[in-house]
C-alpha cells in the first residue's frame, strides 16, 4: 500500500477541520474480474463488462460481450459496486470508472476490470473521477505499469469528511449534476436521432416540404463540382510549418460536419502564395483522401483562404448547380457514406481520387427545394450544438465542484 508521506500529503493537498486522508482499502474492499476464454464467449448468456461499457463515468451497452459458463459470485456485481477500467491497451483508460446501477446488477466483469464495494459508494465514486485521484494513478504506472491491482487501488488516498452527513451531501450535490448530464445526453440522442429520420426522409424525397412537386433528377459530383487533390507531399513537409501564417487543414480537421481548430499547422506567406492554387473558399467540401474517406466537412467563411492538405480532396460546387449546405447533408448521410466506402479502392487503407469522387452520383431537387431542406437540416445541427455547448459547460461545471467539494474548501454542512 501506498504510505502517506509529507510529500505525497504535500502534492495532495491540505484538509479542513473534520477530515482526514483515508486509504480506500480502509473503507471498502476491491475485487478482481471473471477469467474466461473465446470459447465460452456467446449470443447470449451472462453479460461481461468491460472498458467499453464505461463511458463519461456512466455505464453504456453498445459493445457486449456475452458468456456461457459458471461465474463465481464475486465476478458479479451488485447495485452501487463501482466498476474500474483496471488494465487497458490504452493507459489514458485506466482508472475511468462507473457506478453500477439496477440495470447491471447481477451481471459479470472481466478480468480487466476491477470492483470497488463500499457503503461510502457515492464519495468514493466521485474522488475517484478526482484530479487527485488521477495523479495517484499516473504516478503509479510510471514508465512500466501498466494495470492497477486490488493492491495498488486499495493503496490509494482520497479526502474523507468524517462525518457522514457532509460525505451524503457531497455525493447528492455531485450526483445531482450528473443526472442533469444523463438528461441532456438523453436528450441529444433524441435529437440525434430524429435528425437522422429527416435526413432519411428529406434528402431522398421520401418526404417533401410544403410547396414543392417537381421531380427530382440524378446526377454526378463531377456534374455539379471540379474535384481536386491536395498538394503533393513533395510540395509541403511538415517541416514547412510555421508558428505564424496560415492554417492548413488535413484528416484530423474533418470534424462531424464542420472544421475543427485543434492544432491546425500554418504555413509562411512564400508558401501560401506558392500554394494558393490549393485554398479554399466557402462552400467547397473537403474529404478524406485516405483512412476513413467517408469523412468530409463543409467549408464556412471563418476558413475561407485556408489550405488542404495532400491527403485531402476539395470539391467546389460549379456556381448554380447546386447548393453546397444540401450536398453536404447528403455527402453525410449513411447510404452515400455507404456508396463512397464501397467504390474506395486500395487493399491495406481505403483510398479515394479524383476520379471515383467525380463518379459518385447525388440526387438533385430544385435549387430552391435544396435551399430549403439544408436550411431545415442547418437548423437541427444548431439546435445539437446548442445542446452539446450545454452539456459541455455542464461538465465544466462539475469538475469545479468537484475540486472544490472533495477538498473541503466549500463546505455544505
Amino acid at each position: 500500500m501506498t504510505v502517506l508521506t509529507p510529500t505525497l500529503a504535500s502534492d495532495l493537498g491540505r484538509l479542513p477541520a473534520g477530515w482526514s486522508w483515508t486509504q480506500l482499502g480502509k473503507i471498502g474492499e476491491s475485487f478482481i474480474g471473471l477469467t474466461y476464454s473465446p470459447k465460452n464467449v456467446s449470443r447470449s448468456g451472462t453479460l461481461v463488462l468491460r472498458s467499453s461499457n464505461v463511458e463519461d463515468g456512466a455505464l453504456k451497452f453498445d459493445d457486449n460481450v456475452f458468456v456461457k459458463m459458471s461465474v463465481p459470485d464475486r465476478a458479479l456485481v451488485r447495485k452501487d459496486d463501482i466498476l474500474i477500467c483496471a488494465r487497458n491497451g490504452s493507459r489514458a483508460l485506466i482508472g475511468k470508472c462507473a457506478k453500477i446501477d439496477e440495470r447491471a446488477a447481477r451481471m459479470a466483469f472481466g478480468a480487466f476490470m476491477a470492483v470497488f464495494r463500499t457503503a461510502d459508494h457515492g464519495i468514493v465514486f466521485y474522488n475517484l473521477q478526482s484530479d487527485a485521484m488521477r495523479r495517484q494513478i499516473e504516478a503509479h504506472l510510471g514508465a512500466t505499469i501498466n494495470q492497477i491491482t486490488n493492491a495498488s487501488l486499495n493503496g490509494f488516498w482520497m479526502p474523507y469528511p468524517q462525518a457522514h452527513d457532509e460525505r451524503t451531501a457531497i455525493a447528492d450535490a455531485l450526483s445531482n449534476v450528473d443526472a442533469l448530464l444523463t438528461g441532456l445526453n438523453q436528450l441529444i440522442a433524441r435529437r440525434r436521432d430524429l435528425k437522422q429520420a429527416a435526413m432519411q426522409q428529406l434528402l431522398s424525397g421520401r418526404t417533401r416540404l410544403p410547396g414543392f412537386q417537381d421531380a427530382w433528377r440524378g446526377a454526378t459530383i463531377g456534374d455539379v463540382a471540379d474535384v481536386k487533390t491536395g498538394p503533393f507531399g513533395s510540395s509541403l513537409h511538415e517541416s514547412d510549418y510555421v508558428e505564424v501564417g496560415t492554417p492548413i487543414i488535413t484528416v484530423e480537421h474533418l470534424g462531424e460536419r464542420s472544421i475543427t481548430l485543434q492544432n491546425l499547422p500554418l504555413v509562411s506567406d512564400e508558401d501560401y502564395r506558392r500554394l494558393r492554387v490549393y485554398s479554399l473558399e466557402a462552400g467547397d467540401v473537403v474529404f478524406s483522401r485516405v483512412g476513413s474517406v467517408d469523412r468530409n466537412a463543409l467549408v464556412t467563411d471563418a476558413e475561407s483562404g485556408w489550405l488542404f492538405s495532400g491527403r485531402l480532396l476539395r470539391v467546389r460546387i460549379k456556381r448554380g448547380r447546386a447548393d453546397p449546405a444540401f450536398l453536404s447533408h447528403q455527402f453525410h448521410s449513411e447510404p452515400f457514406k455507404q456508396r463512397v466506402r464501397e467504390v474506395a479502392v486500395g487493399q491495406t487503407m481505403p483510398s479515394l481520387n479524383t476520379q471515383i469522387l467525380r463518379r459518385l452520383p447525388v440526387a438533385l431537387p430544385s435549387l430552391a427545394e435544396q435551399r430549403a431542406i439544408a436550411q431545415v437540416l442547418s437548423d437541427m445541427d444548431a439546435e445539437l450544438a446548442a445542446l452539446e455547448t450545454r452539456r459541455d459547460k455542464t461538465r465544466q461545471l462539475k469538475q469545479g465542484m468537484m475540486q472544490a467539494l472533495l477538498t473541503g474548501r466549500i463546505r455544505l454542512t
